[in-house]
């Protein structure tokens, strides 16, 4: 069942549709690029959402290509993202659905081109590439994976960006979508049509499967392009390395903590890309639990009101925006006058409940200030124990999301892993969750503190929600963990029923 936001979490939506300019959600037709035009592009990357819904397979690699120009305005020097070629294009549509693609196709330029419309032509600019999610009303959501970069040519010119817009979160597999795109970038912008319609035309692997593609490329003939899923695909989405990159375990944990208990999380950085991948893990280190509040990895210069949002959130700012002039509605972005003289007074911070995480130094610019008490103690060092243990320079990127992600899922299955013993079903095999009985079950005190409150939270909601409609626990990740950690206690209690 995708989640419906609250009542306060609509507005907020409203609100940023409300913010995009007219000239956005007007409908217009998308002229022809030219290779001559001085513009950048952008290009896919590996987008990923919080935990995002697996997919089976069999269906639409893609919903849009999109290229997105930078265009002057008829006045001053300033420029606007356009759209200026999409593919494929959509006929004879219902009202009601031209409707939503004009809303849709509205919205991706300014996540394209986040960081303003103050551009200048440009002679060399390092390609970007990062990814944006689009949540619609009732919780539906689509992924922008983008590449910015040069337009072939000579002289200044403007940057541009390739766009996918997709429903599907698989970040391994166009990141290398976007590799061949930019090949052929380079080439010429027709050879990348008919490569786009191919995949069009390709279903989407089931986990473990290969769809193999045939492309020609003038001066280099026929090319086949194998695109293969993981076999275990909960982690296809994300890719831990720039967080590893930025953080140290200490702080990513306590960004954890406060993302278990639904606070207000910005992460400030420079690069799209950093921004764009450190939030996606972010949020992935809740698997199996899914972010179902507010989520922007990038916010559009325009949008940042949002960060004002009083619902959780879990958004991405560049730095830059830090330091323009204080406004009412994105003071937020620093701490208020006089914070570290009040000694954190719990009335202020219960206000400014946000944790403030600079990517670009490693550090928390403001912060509640409990972060390092919400987990339970053995826990939490059970967690950083195992995410030091050294990772050699010959793992894999899938051995490194392993590395990471392994012992939030530990601390997941240690805490509630034992949720399908509470669910209580009727003869038609509706479930319902004994709640009181369900933490009580704990022997650990501290364990018990936690989970109280974390079944609370929106997070455990959802995912209770569905395993009582389900008969029967899902056969995913998380399940196959469970097991196997039950089946270590039997080991574990047998062993001692013998040393005795």
């Amino acid at each position: 069942m995708p989640y419906r936001p609250k009542k306060m979490e609509r507005r907020v939506v409203g609100r940023i549709l409300r913010r995009l300019p007219n000239w956005l959600l007007r409908g217009r037709r998308a002229v022809p690029l030219r290779d001559s035009s001085g513009e950048a592009v952008k290009e896919p990357e590996r987008a990923q959402e919080h935990y995002l819904p697996s997919f089976a397979g069999g269906q639409h690699f893609f919903e849009y290509l999109l290229v997105v120009s930078l265009k002057k305005k008829h006045s001053g020097e300033d420029y606007e993202p356009t759209i200026t070629y999409q593919f494929p294009k959509r006929e004879n549509l219902l009202r009601g659905q031209q409707e939503e693609e004009e809303r849709l196709l509205g919205a991706i330029p300014l996540f394209c081109f986040p960081d303003g419309n103050e551009w200048a032509p440009l002679t060399e600019y390092p390609r970007e590439t990062f990814s944006f999610v689009l949540t619609n009303v009732d919780g539906s959501r689509k992924i922008g994976y983008c590449r910015r970069l040069l337009p072939a040519g000579r002289g200044p010119r403007l940057p541009r960006v390739y766009c996918i817009v997709s429903c599907i979160g698989c970040f391994g597999l166009f990141s290398k979508i976007l590799d061949e795109v930019e090949k052929r970038h380079q080439i010429s912008l027709a050879v990348i049509y008919p490569f786009m319609q191919g995949l069009r035309e390709a279903a989407f692997p089931a986990p473990g499967k290969t769809v193999t593609l045939k492309s020609f490329i003038p001066d280099s003939g026929t090319e086949f392009i194998s695109l293969t899923r993981p076999l275990d695909s909960h982690l296809e989405h994300v890719d831990f390395s720039s967080l590893l990159r930025c953080l140290g375990y200490e702080k990513i944990v306590q960004i954890f903590a406060s993302a278990v208990l639904e606070r207000r999380i910005i992460f400030l950085a420079e690069g799209l890309s950093t921004l764009s991948q450190c939030i996606h893990a972010a949020a992935a280190l809740l698997y199996p639990f899914s972010w179902a509040h507010t989520y922007i990895p990038v916010v559009p210069e325009s949008l940042l009101a949002t960060v004002c949002c009083p619902t959780p959130f879990m958004v991405g700012v560049q730095m830059r925006f830090q330091s323009v002039q204080p406004q009412a509605d994105v003071e937020v972005l620093r701490p208020p006058e006089g914070y570290e003289e009040r000694g954190r007074d719990q009335a202020v911070l219960r206000f400014f409940q946000v944790l403030l995480v600079n990517l670009c130094e490693g550090t928390f610019l403001m912060s509640v200030g409990d972060e390092k008490d919400i987990l339970p103690p053995k826990l939490q060092d059970d967690l950083l124990d195992s995410l030091g243990r050294e990772i050699k320079e010959s793992q894999t990127p899938e051995q490194i999301n392993e590395h990471v992600s392994g012992p939030f899922v530990q601390f997941f299955v240690k805490t509630v892993g034992h949720y399908a013993s509470y669910i209580k079903r009727e003869a038609n095999g509706q479930g319902h969750f004994q709640e009181r009985a369900f933490y009580k079950a704990l022997t650990s005190k501290a364990n018990r503190r936690f989970v109280k409150k974390f079944v609370k939270t929106q997070l455990f909601s959802l995912f209770i929600q569905e395993a009582e409609k389900s008969k029967q626990p899902p056969a995913g990740y998380f399940q196959q963990k469970i097991l196997e950690y039950e089946e270590q206690k039997k080991q574990r209690k047998s062993k001692e029923k013998t040393v005795k």
